[in-house]
Order: structure tokens, then C-alpha cells, then sequence
């Protein structure tokens, strides 16, 4: 019997170390094995692929950028402040030609494609990039002031720019959306779905969206690949402007063609709501109520609402039914 005070339990575990660590190379051999097969989706190549990290630090300097003195974490003044910009401003170019030139190279090796001058397309793309920022802040001007003057719990615009989940969003998304129509490939859902997973909001980075936006509370939005959105328009939280459901086959015919909805200027879509389809249009200065669930179109001016619900009364002392 083994004696715990001679260390018996201890070589007795460090055998079973031993042995265990040998079934260890088989694993890796088999692992390595699959690689190239269909059961493995891999990317071994001497191209680097966009980074995760790179696009969390893009987002970060952007916001500095179009947001100057929230979030440097130290003091800018005017004296200062030229200085300051150009250097933000030539590290986010950088960084940011890197990442659409591996994004470009990765997509040539994959398709084997012949050389498109990744390098070169980087950084004009990156350049487009930069210099498309002023029209951006331009935009995320108008959604902030769209949030203050809709929402009565807001405690100002400082207050927006810091926490608001849906300010955030929209700020990713219309970055997100420039880069896409520079037509750089990867990095613009890379940085949707990153905002997606920070605020539970997801745009698509195709979607067009136009001026003095508002998302409210914002958890669980979801805005499709092909939806149109006006100027003016409010959302409230659960929101859903999607596709319709398809079968394999039709996915393939519809890539590219309009399956989400188009929302005309000063909407409100309240929370809950479910809108679905490449057709439906909800008309100018309509509203549309919580959890109605629509697949056709709204005409301009219309109020579209579920009927109040019948509430049934358990263990209280209301007998019977009675209307919501």
C-alpha cells in the first residue's frame, strides 16, 4: 500500500502525468491529419488574416477621432489639439491599410485569384477610410441630438456619447458601412458582429441608413443585410427588420437581391416588432406598435397596433377575465 509520508501518491500521480501526456501526440496527429479535408475549416498560410484585437482597436481609435476628448483618457486642448488628431489619425491609417490588405491577399489565396495589388488597395481604402470620418461625424452629430430629443431620460449628450448602447452600434455600423462600400472584404462584419456582441444590437454593415438615428434601449435589434432606412427614424428595443424564411435554393437565387424591409422617414417601430421582407415598406410618419408581426406594406400616415390581449387573472381576488 502506498505510504503518503515516503511521496508513494506523489510518483504514483506523476506516472499517471507520464502516461496520460503519450496519448497526446496521437491527438495532434489526427488533428493534423484532417486539416485540408472537408472536416476542417483551417487557415494555414504564410497570409495573415484580419485580427480581432486589430478591429477592437480600430472601433477604439475611430471613436476618438469623431468623438475628440471622451475617450483618450487625458486632457486635449485647442493648443494641442492638431498635434493630437494627426497623430491618432496616422496610427488608425496604418492600422487600418494593414488590416484590408491581408483581408484582400487572404481573399486572392483563397480563390486564387490573380494579384490585385493588395498592398496598394490597402492603403487607398485606408485613405477613402479616413477621409470619409468627417461625414461620418457629420451623421453620428444628428443621431446623438436624434436621441436626446427622443428620449426624456436623457441626461445629455455627454451621457449618450458614453453609455448609450445604440449610439455605439450606429458609430460601428456607419464605419463598418464605409468600408464596405470601399469594397474591402471580412472587416466590415468583423466589426458589426463586435458591436453586436458589446450592445446585443445587430446591423448589418450592408444595411443603409440614413440620417438622425435613433435606437432606444437597443438589446436584441436586428437589422438585415438589404434594409432601407429612412431620415428620422426611432426604434425601440427587440426590434426585427428581417427576411423572410427560404429554402437552401432560394438563399442561392437571393444573394445580392433586396429581402429585407424598406422604412420610410420619421417611423417609430416600437419594441418587439417583427417586420420581414424585401418588399414590405412601412410608409412615411407611420407608427408600428409592440410585437405586431408584419410582412406587407403600411402606407404613409398609418398607426398599426396588436389588439389588446385578453388577461386571465390567477389566484386573485379579480374573478373571471377581463380586458387588457
Amino acid at each position: 500500500m502506498p505510504d503518503p509520508a515516503n511521496g508513494d501518491n506523489c510518483k504514483l500521480e506523476e506516472d499517471l502525468s507520464r502516461e496520460l501526456h503519450q496519448e497526446l501526440p496521437g491527438v495532434v496527429r489526427e488533428l493534423v491529419a484532417s486539416c485540408g479535408t472537408q472536416e476542417c475549416f483551417e487557415h494555414i498560410s504564410p497570409v495573415p488574416l484580419p485580427s480581432q484585437e486589430a478591429v477592437k482597436r480600430i472601433v477604439a481609435k475611430a471613436r476618438k477621432a469623431l468623438f475628440p476628448g471622451y475617450f483618450d483618457g487625458h486632457k486635449i486642448e485647442q493648443v494641442n489639439l492638431e498635434y493630437h488628431m494627426g497623430m491618432e489619425l496616422t496610427e488608425l491609417y496604418e492600422l487600418v491599410a494593414d488590416q484590408i490588405t491581408w483581408a484582400v491577399r487572404h481573399d486572392c489565396f483563397r480563390h486564387d485569384l490573380s494579384c490585385t495589388h493588395c498592398g496598394d488597395r490597402g492603403q487607398r481604402a485606408a485613405l477613402g477610410f479616413v477621409q470619409g470620418l468627417p461625414e461620418i461625424r457629420r451623421l453620428l452629430s444628428l443621431d446623438v441630438r436624434a436621441a436626446q430629443e427622443g428620449d426624456p431620460a436623457s441626461g445629455g449628450v455627454d451621457e449618450i456619447i458614453f453609455s448609450y448602447p445604440g449610439l455605439f452600434a450606429v458609430t460601428v455600423y456607419r464605419l463598418a458601412h464605409l468600408l464596405r462600400h470601399l469594397e474591402v472584404p471580412l472587416l466590415p462584419r468583423m466589426m458589426s458582429e463586435y458591436a453586436h456582441a458589446q450592445t446585443g444590437i445587430d446591423i448589418h454593415p450592408g444595411a443603409e441608413i440614413g440620417k438622425s438615428f435613433f435606437i432606444d434601449h437597443g438589446t436584441g435589434v436586428v437589422i438585415g443585410e438589404t434594409a432601407v432606412i429612412g431620415d428620422q427614424v426611432r426604434l425601440y428595443q427587440g426590434v426585427t427588420l428581417g427576411a423572410l424564411s427560404l429554402s437552401k435554393e432560394q438563399v442561392e437565387n437571393l444573394r445580392g437581391a433586396k429581402r429585407h424591409p424598406t422604412i420610410e422617414d420619421n417611423v417609430i417601430i416600437y419594441s418587439g416588432a417583427t417586420i420581414l421582407g424585401g418588399q414590405t415598406v412601412v410608409g412615411a410618419r407611420s407608427v408600428v406598435g409592440g410585437n405586431v408581426w408584419l410582412t406587407e406594406s403600411v402606407p404613409p400616415d398609418t398607426k398599426v397596433f396588436v389588439e389588446k390581449p385578453e388577461l386571465v387573472y390567477v389566484g386573485s381576488r379579480r374573478a373571471g377575465k377581463e380586458k387588457a
